[in-house]
Protein backbone atom coordinates (compact mmCIF):
# COMPACT_ATOMS: atom_id res chain seq x y z
CA UNK A 1 0.00 0.00 0.00
CA UNK A 2 2.96 2.18 0.78
CA UNK A 3 4.56 1.85 -2.41
CA UNK A 4 1.24 3.13 -4.16
CA UNK A 5 0.46 6.50 -2.07
CA UNK A 6 4.06 7.21 -3.20
CA UNK A 7 3.20 7.00 -6.53
CA UNK A 8 -0.02 9.01 -6.14
CA UNK A 9 2.21 11.34 -4.53
CA UNK A 10 4.93 11.29 -7.37
CA UNK A 11 2.50 11.97 -9.49
CA UNK A 12 1.32 15.25 -7.81
CA UNK A 13 4.93 16.25 -7.20
CA UNK A 14 5.56 16.09 -10.82
CA UNK A 15 3.17 18.98 -11.31
CA UNK A 16 5.55 21.46 -9.24
CA UNK A 17 8.75 20.14 -10.82
CA UNK A 18 10.89 23.16 -11.57
CA UNK A 19 14.41 21.82 -11.83
CA UNK A 20 14.84 18.19 -10.64
CA UNK A 21 13.08 15.09 -11.02
CA UNK A 22 10.56 13.41 -8.62
CA UNK A 23 11.29 9.91 -7.99
CA UNK A 24 8.93 7.22 -7.95
CA UNK A 25 10.87 5.26 -5.43
CA UNK A 26 12.89 5.88 -2.39
CA UNK A 27 16.89 6.20 -2.60
CA UNK A 28 18.33 2.58 -3.90
CA UNK A 29 14.68 1.44 -3.80
CA UNK A 30 13.71 -1.05 -6.79
CA UNK A 31 10.12 -1.04 -8.13
CA UNK A 32 9.84 -4.64 -7.41
CA UNK A 33 12.54 -6.33 -9.48
CA UNK A 34 14.22 -4.06 -11.79
CA UNK A 35 13.70 -4.34 -15.74
CA UNK A 36 16.21 -4.64 -18.32
CA UNK A 37 15.97 -2.21 -20.33
CA UNK A 38 16.62 -1.84 -24.10
CA UNK A 39 17.09 1.35 -25.74
CA UNK A 40 16.69 1.77 -29.33
CA UNK A 41 17.19 5.15 -31.31
CA UNK A 42 17.66 5.77 -34.89
CA UNK A 43 19.47 8.18 -36.77
CA UNK A 44 17.36 11.28 -38.55
CA UNK A 45 13.27 10.41 -38.35
CA UNK A 46 10.77 12.38 -37.67
CA UNK A 47 7.70 11.70 -35.37
CA UNK A 48 4.85 11.40 -38.34
CA UNK A 49 7.16 8.57 -40.07
CA UNK A 50 6.06 5.25 -38.92
CA UNK A 51 2.80 3.35 -39.77
CA UNK A 52 1.02 3.98 -36.25
CA UNK A 53 1.44 7.50 -36.59
CA UNK A 54 -0.64 7.14 -39.98
CA UNK A 55 2.48 7.45 -42.68
CA UNK A 56 1.17 5.60 -46.11
CA UNK A 57 3.83 3.57 -48.13
CA UNK A 58 6.06 2.80 -44.42
CA UNK A 59 5.67 -0.28 -42.82
CA UNK A 60 6.80 -0.55 -39.14
CA UNK A 61 5.49 -3.65 -37.32
CA UNK A 62 8.16 -3.72 -34.43
CA UNK A 63 7.36 -0.18 -33.83
CA UNK A 64 3.68 -0.26 -34.31
CA UNK A 65 3.85 -3.26 -31.61
CA UNK A 66 6.01 -1.52 -29.30
CA UNK A 67 3.24 1.36 -29.09
CA UNK A 68 -0.01 -1.11 -29.16
CA UNK A 69 1.46 -3.03 -26.33
CA UNK A 70 2.52 -0.02 -24.45
CA UNK A 71 2.48 4.11 -24.51
CA UNK A 72 2.71 5.97 -27.80
CA UNK A 73 3.85 9.37 -27.09
CA UNK A 74 2.50 12.25 -30.17
CA UNK A 75 4.59 14.77 -28.30
CA UNK A 76 8.12 13.45 -28.21
CA UNK A 77 11.13 16.25 -28.48
CA UNK A 78 14.83 15.96 -28.73
CA UNK A 79 17.32 18.09 -27.07
CA UNK A 80 18.96 19.12 -30.06
CA UNK A 81 18.02 18.59 -33.73
CA UNK A 82 21.54 16.93 -34.48
CA UNK A 83 23.40 13.63 -32.99
CA UNK A 84 25.78 14.37 -30.82
CA UNK A 85 24.21 17.37 -28.69
CA UNK A 86 20.95 15.52 -28.69
CA UNK A 87 22.81 12.16 -28.00
CA UNK A 88 25.06 13.80 -25.03
CA UNK A 89 21.67 14.96 -23.47
CA UNK A 90 20.09 11.93 -23.59
CA UNK A 91 22.90 10.69 -21.79
CA UNK A 92 23.59 12.89 -19.11
CA UNK A 93 19.39 14.29 -18.68
CA UNK A 94 21.02 18.31 -19.25
CA UNK A 95 19.94 20.71 -21.71
CA UNK A 96 23.12 20.88 -24.26
CA UNK A 97 23.77 24.13 -22.90
CA UNK A 98 24.28 22.65 -19.76
CA UNK A 99 26.88 20.61 -21.56
CA UNK A 100 29.33 23.21 -22.37
CA UNK A 101 31.70 21.37 -25.25
CA UNK A 102 29.21 18.48 -26.08
CA UNK A 103 26.31 20.70 -26.37
CA UNK A 104 27.74 21.23 -29.67
CA UNK A 105 28.06 19.22 -32.93
CA UNK A 106 31.49 16.85 -33.70
CA UNK A 107 33.33 18.01 -30.19
CA UNK A 108 34.06 16.74 -27.31
CA UNK A 109 32.56 15.02 -23.82
CA UNK A 110 33.76 16.57 -20.94
CA UNK A 111 34.15 13.38 -18.03
CA UNK A 112 32.09 15.34 -15.65
CA UNK A 113 29.39 15.30 -16.81
CA UNK A 114 27.65 11.48 -15.18
CA UNK A 115 26.30 9.64 -17.91
CA UNK A 116 23.50 7.13 -16.93
CA UNK A 117 25.25 4.02 -17.96
CA UNK A 118 28.04 3.88 -16.10
CA UNK A 119 25.11 4.87 -13.21
CA UNK A 120 22.82 2.18 -14.32
CA UNK A 121 26.00 -0.39 -14.21
CA UNK A 122 27.02 0.94 -10.49
CA UNK A 123 23.45 -0.15 -9.58
CA UNK A 124 24.57 -3.46 -10.87
CA UNK A 125 23.35 -3.49 -14.37
CA UNK A 126 25.22 -5.25 -17.23
CA UNK A 127 25.37 -2.59 -20.14
CA UNK A 128 26.83 -2.53 -23.20
CA UNK A 129 25.71 -0.65 -26.93
CA UNK A 130 25.93 -1.37 -30.74
CA UNK A 131 25.86 0.70 -33.60
CA UNK A 132 25.85 4.36 -32.94
CA UNK A 133 26.46 5.90 -29.46
CA UNK A 134 27.29 9.22 -28.69
CA UNK A 135 28.91 10.63 -31.83
CA UNK A 136 30.14 12.09 -33.42
CA UNK A 137 32.76 13.71 -31.57
CA UNK A 138 36.09 12.54 -29.80
CA UNK A 139 35.09 11.65 -26.21
CA UNK A 140 38.75 9.96 -25.65
CA UNK A 141 40.02 13.38 -25.44
CA UNK A 142 38.60 13.83 -21.88
CA UNK A 143 40.01 11.09 -20.76
CA UNK A 144 37.18 8.35 -21.38
CA UNK A 145 38.06 4.78 -21.51
CA UNK A 146 34.98 4.02 -23.33
CA UNK A 147 32.23 5.42 -25.49
CA UNK A 148 29.72 7.12 -22.73
CA UNK A 149 26.96 5.02 -23.90
CA UNK A 150 28.69 1.88 -22.62
CA UNK A 151 31.06 -1.09 -24.00
CA UNK A 152 30.62 -1.71 -27.49
CA UNK A 153 29.47 -5.04 -29.30
CA UNK A 154 30.26 -4.17 -33.21
CA UNK A 155 32.24 -7.43 -34.47
CA UNK A 156 28.68 -9.15 -35.94
CA UNK A 157 28.76 -7.44 -39.74
CA UNK A 158 25.96 -8.59 -42.49
CA UNK A 159 26.56 -11.28 -45.40
CA UNK A 160 24.37 -9.28 -47.51
CA UNK A 161 22.21 -5.43 -47.43
CA UNK A 162 19.05 -5.00 -48.76
CA UNK A 163 20.23 -1.69 -50.64
CA UNK A 164 24.06 -0.59 -50.44
CA UNK A 165 23.09 2.74 -48.05
CA UNK A 166 22.64 0.48 -45.16
CA UNK A 167 25.01 0.25 -42.43
CA UNK A 168 27.20 -3.19 -42.40
CA UNK A 169 26.63 -3.50 -39.03
CA UNK A 170 24.27 -6.47 -37.87
CA UNK A 171 22.80 -4.75 -34.92
CA UNK A 172 20.46 -7.59 -33.79
CA UNK A 173 23.00 -10.02 -34.23
CA UNK A 174 25.23 -7.71 -31.96
CA UNK A 175 22.59 -7.35 -29.37
CA UNK A 176 22.59 -10.99 -29.12
CA UNK A 177 26.43 -11.75 -28.73
CA UNK A 178 25.76 -9.55 -25.63
CA UNK A 179 22.34 -11.05 -24.12
CA UNK A 180 23.99 -14.19 -24.21
CA UNK A 181 27.50 -13.49 -22.70
CA UNK A 182 26.12 -11.43 -19.91
CA UNK A 183 25.66 -12.32 -16.53
CA UNK A 184 22.21 -13.61 -16.46
CA UNK A 185 22.15 -12.96 -12.70
CA UNK A 186 22.17 -9.13 -13.30
CA UNK A 187 19.54 -6.96 -15.31
CA UNK A 188 20.55 -5.51 -18.39
CA UNK A 189 20.46 -2.07 -20.45
CA UNK A 190 21.31 -2.22 -24.04
CA UNK A 191 21.64 0.79 -26.57
CA UNK A 192 20.99 0.23 -29.86
CA UNK A 193 22.07 3.47 -32.25
CA UNK A 194 21.14 2.74 -36.02
CA UNK A 195 22.95 4.66 -39.15
CA UNK A 196 19.45 4.43 -40.36
CA UNK A 197 17.31 6.31 -42.08
CA UNK A 198 20.95 9.25 -41.76
CA UNK A 199 22.03 9.54 -45.54
CA UNK A 200 23.01 9.16 -48.02
CA UNK A 201 20.56 6.84 -49.31
CA UNK A 202 20.48 4.41 -52.56
CA UNK A 203 18.95 6.55 -55.18
CA UNK A 204 15.39 5.30 -55.99
CA UNK A 205 15.61 2.25 -53.55
CA UNK A 206 12.04 3.00 -52.68
CA UNK A 207 10.62 3.47 -56.05
CA UNK A 208 12.52 -0.14 -56.88
CA UNK A 209 10.52 -2.01 -53.94
CA UNK A 210 7.63 -1.61 -55.02
CA UNK A 211 6.38 1.76 -53.36
CA UNK A 212 4.38 4.21 -55.19
CA UNK A 213 5.22 7.89 -55.04
CA UNK A 214 1.75 8.99 -55.46
CA UNK A 215 0.82 8.02 -51.95
CA UNK A 216 2.78 9.66 -49.62
CA UNK A 217 2.47 13.06 -47.98
CA UNK A 218 5.10 15.78 -48.84
CA UNK A 219 5.44 17.60 -46.21
CA UNK A 220 4.40 21.47 -46.87
CA UNK A 221 7.58 22.77 -46.82
CA UNK A 222 8.89 20.88 -49.37
CA UNK A 223 8.24 21.34 -52.97
CA UNK A 224 5.82 18.54 -54.18
CA UNK A 225 8.01 16.99 -57.07
CA UNK A 226 8.92 13.01 -58.49
CA UNK A 227 12.60 13.99 -57.19
CA UNK A 228 11.62 14.98 -53.79
CA UNK A 229 8.59 12.01 -53.30
CA UNK A 230 11.06 9.64 -54.86
CA UNK A 231 13.75 10.86 -51.97
CA UNK A 232 11.10 10.24 -49.43
CA UNK A 233 10.51 6.82 -50.62
CA UNK A 234 14.66 6.20 -49.82
CA UNK A 235 14.41 7.58 -46.54
CA UNK A 236 11.30 5.36 -45.71
CA UNK A 237 13.12 2.35 -47.41
CA UNK A 238 15.58 2.96 -44.41
CA UNK A 239 13.57 3.34 -41.81
CA UNK A 240 11.79 -0.08 -42.37
CA UNK A 241 15.54 -1.28 -42.02
CA UNK A 242 16.09 0.28 -38.54
CA UNK A 243 12.06 -1.25 -37.71
CA UNK A 244 13.46 -4.59 -38.82
CA UNK A 245 16.38 -4.74 -36.50
CA UNK A 246 14.19 -3.79 -33.82
CA UNK A 247 12.04 -6.57 -34.68
CA UNK A 248 14.67 -9.11 -34.31
CA UNK A 249 15.50 -7.75 -30.88
CA UNK A 250 12.31 -8.08 -29.52
CA UNK A 251 11.77 -11.68 -31.17
CA UNK A 252 14.77 -13.07 -29.44
CA UNK A 253 13.61 -11.50 -25.93
CA UNK A 254 10.43 -13.07 -26.54
CA UNK A 255 11.78 -16.19 -27.24
CA UNK A 256 14.07 -16.18 -24.22
CA UNK A 257 10.48 -15.11 -22.18
CA UNK A 258 12.44 -12.28 -21.23
CA UNK A 259 10.40 -9.51 -23.22
CA UNK A 260 7.55 -9.06 -20.34
CA UNK A 261 10.39 -7.42 -17.82
CA UNK A 262 12.07 -5.34 -20.19
CA UNK A 263 11.28 -1.97 -20.79
CA UNK A 264 11.64 -1.34 -24.30
CA UNK A 265 12.26 2.43 -25.38
CA UNK A 266 12.53 3.30 -29.68
CA UNK A 267 12.93 6.78 -30.55
CA UNK A 268 15.35 8.75 -32.23
CA UNK A 269 18.19 11.17 -32.03
CA UNK A 270 16.30 14.15 -34.31
CA UNK A 271 14.63 14.89 -37.53
CA UNK A 272 14.57 14.11 -41.05
CA UNK A 273 17.89 14.80 -42.76
CA UNK A 274 15.89 17.50 -45.51
CA UNK A 275 15.92 21.13 -45.64
CA UNK A 276 13.84 23.11 -43.06
CA UNK A 277 14.29 19.96 -40.83
CA UNK A 278 17.28 18.34 -39.25
CA UNK A 279 19.46 21.09 -37.70
CA UNK A 280 16.41 23.31 -37.15
CA UNK A 281 14.29 23.83 -34.03
CA UNK A 282 11.11 23.67 -36.49
CA UNK A 283 8.92 20.72 -35.70
CA UNK A 284 10.65 18.07 -38.37
CA UNK A 285 14.00 18.99 -36.81
CA UNK A 286 12.96 17.82 -33.46
CA UNK A 287 9.74 16.47 -32.93
CA UNK A 288 10.96 12.50 -32.71
CA UNK A 289 8.42 9.26 -33.17
CA UNK A 290 8.51 7.55 -29.29
CA UNK A 291 6.94 4.26 -28.01
CA UNK A 292 7.39 2.56 -24.40
CA UNK A 293 6.07 -1.38 -23.57
CA UNK A 294 6.97 -2.68 -20.27
CA UNK A 295 3.97 -4.55 -19.64
CA UNK A 296 4.76 -5.78 -15.59
CA UNK A 297 4.15 -2.21 -15.08
CA UNK A 298 2.48 0.13 -17.73
CA UNK A 299 -0.82 -0.47 -19.55
CA UNK A 300 -0.97 -1.00 -23.30
CA UNK A 301 -2.86 0.61 -25.86
CA UNK A 302 -3.09 3.89 -24.86
CA UNK A 303 -1.48 7.43 -26.21
CA UNK A 304 -0.24 10.10 -24.45
CA UNK A 305 0.18 14.22 -26.08
CA UNK A 306 2.15 15.12 -22.86
CA UNK A 307 5.35 17.08 -23.92
CA UNK A 308 8.26 15.18 -23.25
CA UNK A 309 12.13 15.36 -23.80
CA UNK A 310 14.99 12.97 -24.34
CA UNK A 311 16.23 14.57 -21.09
CA UNK A 312 13.79 12.81 -19.63
CA UNK A 313 15.16 9.27 -20.31
CA UNK A 314 18.01 9.68 -17.73
CA UNK A 315 15.93 10.43 -14.99
CA UNK A 316 13.23 7.48 -16.01
CA UNK A 317 15.82 4.59 -16.31
CA UNK A 318 17.48 5.44 -13.19
CA UNK A 319 13.88 5.24 -11.97
CA UNK A 320 12.63 2.00 -12.86
CA UNK A 321 16.08 0.73 -11.97
CA UNK A 322 15.98 1.82 -8.05
CA UNK A 323 18.86 4.08 -8.40
CA UNK A 324 19.50 7.51 -7.20
CA UNK A 325 18.98 10.57 -9.31
CA UNK A 326 21.79 13.25 -9.34
CA UNK A 327 21.19 16.68 -8.90
CA UNK A 328 22.96 17.94 -12.28
CA UNK A 329 19.68 16.50 -14.03
CA UNK A 330 17.37 18.69 -15.29
CA UNK A 331 15.00 15.81 -16.98
CA UNK A 332 11.90 14.29 -15.03
CA UNK A 333 11.35 10.51 -15.12
CA UNK A 334 8.27 9.90 -17.02
CA UNK A 335 7.43 6.90 -14.71
CA UNK A 336 4.47 8.68 -13.01
CA UNK A 337 2.75 9.09 -16.68
CA UNK A 338 3.62 5.81 -18.11
CA UNK A 339 2.07 4.04 -14.90
CA UNK A 340 -0.63 6.33 -15.27
CA UNK A 341 -3.70 4.85 -16.78
CA UNK A 342 -4.84 7.95 -18.21
CA UNK A 343 -3.98 9.44 -21.93
CA UNK A 344 -4.18 12.06 -23.72
CA UNK A 345 -2.30 15.07 -21.83
CA UNK A 346 -1.68 13.41 -18.01
CA UNK A 347 0.04 16.19 -16.60
CA UNK A 348 -1.59 18.98 -17.42
CA UNK A 349 1.27 21.19 -15.37
CA UNK A 350 4.11 20.00 -18.06
CA UNK A 351 2.93 22.94 -20.55
CA UNK A 352 6.96 23.35 -22.01
CA UNK A 353 9.50 21.37 -23.37
CA UNK A 354 13.00 23.10 -24.51
CA UNK A 355 14.93 23.08 -27.59
CA UNK A 356 18.18 24.54 -28.83
CA UNK A 357 21.11 24.28 -31.28
CA UNK A 358 24.58 25.51 -31.49
CA UNK A 359 26.82 24.56 -34.35
CA UNK A 360 26.17 21.78 -36.87
CA UNK A 361 28.71 21.41 -39.55
CA UNK A 362 31.90 23.82 -40.41
CA UNK A 363 29.39 25.97 -42.56
CA UNK A 364 30.64 29.46 -42.14
CA UNK A 365 33.57 31.36 -41.74
CA UNK A 366 35.58 31.12 -38.51
CA UNK A 367 33.92 28.05 -37.54
CA UNK A 368 30.94 29.60 -36.52
CA UNK A 369 27.49 27.88 -35.31
CA UNK A 370 24.21 29.45 -35.48
CA UNK A 371 22.75 29.31 -31.98
CA UNK A 372 19.11 29.23 -31.59
CA UNK A 373 16.93 28.63 -28.83
CA UNK A 374 13.19 27.44 -28.55
CA UNK A 375 10.22 26.68 -26.30
CA UNK A 376 7.34 24.66 -27.61
CA UNK A 377 4.03 24.00 -26.14
CA UNK A 378 0.81 22.35 -26.90
CA UNK A 379 0.10 25.02 -29.64
CA UNK A 380 3.02 27.07 -29.92
CA UNK A 381 6.54 27.43 -30.66
CA UNK A 382 8.47 30.40 -30.51
CA UNK A 383 12.37 30.65 -31.92
CA UNK A 384 14.71 32.81 -30.96
CA UNK A 385 18.06 33.22 -33.50
CA UNK A 386 21.00 34.64 -31.63
CA UNK A 387 22.53 35.20 -34.91
CA UNK A 388 20.25 36.15 -37.23
CA UNK A 389 23.19 37.93 -39.62
CA UNK A 390 24.02 34.75 -40.08
CA UNK A 391 23.01 32.46 -42.53
CA UNK A 392 21.01 29.07 -41.08
CA UNK A 393 21.51 26.79 -43.18
CA UNK A 394 25.64 28.04 -43.84
CA UNK A 395 26.73 30.12 -46.34
CA UNK A 396 26.03 29.98 -49.53
CA UNK A 397 28.92 28.76 -51.93
CA UNK A 398 31.31 31.17 -52.77
CA UNK A 399 31.90 32.68 -56.12
CA UNK A 400 35.16 33.65 -58.09
CA UNK A 401 37.35 33.75 -55.49
CA UNK A 402 40.76 33.78 -56.57
CA UNK A 403 42.29 32.53 -53.74
CA UNK A 404 40.37 29.02 -54.08
CA UNK A 405 42.26 26.40 -55.87
CA UNK A 406 39.83 23.93 -58.09
CA UNK A 407 40.04 21.62 -54.92
CA UNK A 408 38.94 23.82 -52.17
CA UNK A 409 36.38 25.36 -54.26
CA UNK A 410 35.08 21.62 -54.27
CA UNK A 411 35.37 21.05 -50.72
CA UNK A 412 32.22 23.58 -50.36
CA UNK A 413 30.33 21.50 -52.43
CA UNK A 414 26.38 23.09 -53.29
CA UNK A 415 26.88 25.53 -50.04
CA UNK A 416 24.05 25.37 -46.97
CA UNK A 417 26.03 22.60 -45.45
CA UNK A 418 24.46 22.95 -42.33
CA UNK A 419 22.18 20.64 -44.64
CA UNK A 420 22.67 17.30 -45.82
CA UNK A 421 23.64 16.41 -49.44
CA UNK A 422 20.65 15.10 -51.58
CA UNK A 423 18.73 14.90 -54.23
CA UNK A 424 15.80 17.32 -52.93
CA UNK A 425 18.92 19.92 -51.71
CA UNK A 426 19.82 19.53 -55.19
CA UNK A 427 16.66 20.03 -56.77
CA UNK A 428 15.97 23.13 -54.69
CA UNK A 429 18.90 24.99 -55.34
CA UNK A 430 18.80 24.22 -59.41
CA UNK A 431 14.87 25.91 -59.04
CA UNK A 432 15.10 28.08 -56.56
CA UNK A 433 13.98 30.65 -59.24
CA UNK A 434 10.31 29.23 -59.85
CA UNK A 435 7.29 30.82 -58.23
CA UNK A 436 6.25 27.95 -57.24
CA UNK A 437 9.69 27.33 -55.36
CA UNK A 438 11.04 30.70 -54.44
CA UNK A 439 9.30 31.02 -50.85
CA UNK A 440 9.83 27.05 -49.85
CA UNK A 441 13.63 27.85 -50.91
CA UNK A 442 14.36 30.96 -48.88
CA UNK A 443 12.42 29.43 -45.81
CA UNK A 444 14.75 26.95 -45.81
CA UNK A 445 18.19 28.19 -47.01
CA UNK A 446 17.91 32.04 -46.56
CA UNK A 447 18.62 34.10 -43.25
CA UNK A 448 15.78 34.28 -41.02
CA UNK A 449 14.84 37.13 -38.21
CA UNK A 450 15.28 37.46 -34.99
CA UNK A 451 11.86 36.02 -33.43
CA UNK A 452 9.61 33.56 -34.71
CA UNK A 453 6.57 32.29 -33.65
CA UNK A 454 4.46 29.42 -35.46
CA UNK A 455 0.54 27.77 -34.50
CA UNK A 456 1.63 24.64 -34.21
CA UNK A 457 -1.72 23.13 -34.89
CA UNK A 458 -2.79 24.98 -37.38
CA UNK A 459 0.76 25.00 -39.02
CA UNK A 460 2.69 21.81 -38.26
CA UNK A 461 5.32 22.88 -41.04
CA UNK A 462 6.01 25.96 -39.63
CA UNK A 463 5.44 28.12 -42.67
CA UNK A 464 3.91 31.46 -41.19
CA UNK A 465 5.87 33.23 -39.00
CA UNK A 466 3.52 35.11 -36.55
CA UNK A 467 6.03 37.18 -34.45
CA UNK A 468 5.28 40.37 -34.21
CA UNK A 469 1.85 40.37 -35.34
CA UNK A 470 -0.75 42.10 -33.08
CA UNK A 471 -2.90 39.24 -32.81
CA UNK A 472 0.13 37.15 -31.13
CA UNK A 473 1.57 39.83 -29.13
CA UNK A 474 0.02 38.11 -25.83
CA UNK A 475 1.19 34.60 -26.83
CA UNK A 476 4.48 36.09 -28.03
CA UNK A 477 5.18 38.00 -24.83
CA UNK A 478 4.60 35.09 -22.38
CA UNK A 479 6.40 32.82 -24.54
CA UNK A 480 10.15 34.85 -24.63
CA UNK A 481 9.55 35.45 -21.10
CA UNK A 482 9.18 31.68 -20.06
CA UNK A 483 12.25 30.77 -22.31
CA UNK A 484 14.31 33.79 -20.59
CA UNK A 485 13.32 32.50 -17.19
CA UNK A 486 14.10 29.13 -17.73
CA UNK A 487 17.40 29.69 -19.69
CA UNK A 488 18.83 31.98 -17.33
CA UNK A 489 17.76 29.51 -14.11
CA UNK A 490 19.62 26.66 -16.22
CA UNK A 491 22.32 28.88 -16.63
CA UNK A 492 22.69 28.70 -20.35
CA UNK A 493 25.73 31.42 -21.32
CA UNK A 494 24.16 32.66 -24.09
CA UNK A 495 21.37 33.88 -22.12
CA UNK A 496 23.77 35.94 -20.28
CA UNK A 497 25.74 37.20 -23.32
CA UNK A 498 28.44 34.65 -23.72
CA UNK A 499 29.42 33.51 -26.50
CA UNK A 500 31.73 30.48 -24.91
CA UNK A 501 30.30 28.00 -27.68
CA UNK A 502 32.32 29.34 -30.70
CA UNK A 503 35.62 28.17 -29.47
CA UNK A 504 34.70 24.61 -28.68
CA UNK A 505 36.62 22.32 -31.06
CA UNK A 506 35.26 20.41 -34.03
CA UNK A 507 37.01 17.20 -34.71
CA UNK A 508 34.90 16.30 -38.05
CA UNK A 509 36.40 17.65 -41.60
CA UNK A 510 36.45 21.53 -41.71
CA UNK A 511 36.03 23.66 -44.67
CA UNK A 512 38.49 26.07 -46.53
CA UNK A 513 36.10 29.31 -45.26
CA UNK A 514 38.05 32.01 -44.26
CA UNK A 515 39.12 32.42 -40.98
CA UNK A 516 39.59 29.82 -38.10
CA UNK A 517 40.18 26.34 -39.42
CA UNK A 518 42.16 23.74 -36.96
CA UNK A 519 40.58 20.85 -36.73
CA UNK A 520 40.27 19.61 -33.10
CA UNK A 521 41.45 23.06 -31.71
CA UNK A 522 40.33 25.70 -29.73
CA UNK A 523 39.40 28.93 -30.93
CA UNK A 524 40.58 30.48 -28.05
CA UNK A 525 41.45 33.97 -29.92
CA UNK A 526 37.40 34.68 -30.77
Amino acid sequence: MEKYIRIVVCVLLSGLYALHPVQCYGQNESPDTPPNILFVISDDQSWPHAGIYGAKEIATPAFDRIAREGVLFNNAFAAAPQCSPNRAAILTGRNIWQLEEAGTHASNFPQKFRVFPDLLEQAGYEIGYTGKGWGPGNWKYNGWDRNPAGVEYSDQELSEKPVSSVSNLDYAANFRDFYEGRDQRRPFFFWVGTYEPHRVYEENSGVKSGKDPQNIEVPAFLPDTPEIRSDLLDYYVEIEWFDQQLGHMINLLEKNGELENTLVVVTSDNGMPFPRAKANLYEYGTHVPLAIRWPEKIGEGRIVDDLVSSIDFFPTFLDVAGADIPEQVTGRSLLPLLMSQDEEVVNKKRSTVLTGRERHTHARPENLGYPSRSIRTQDYLFIRNLKPERWPAGDPRPENRADLTAGDFKSFGRGYADIDGSPTKAWMLENRDRPAVKRLFQLAFEKRPSKELYNITKDPACLNNLAGKAEYRSVQNRLEAKLDSLLKVQNDPRAYGYDIFESYPRYSPMRNFPGFKERGEYNFDF
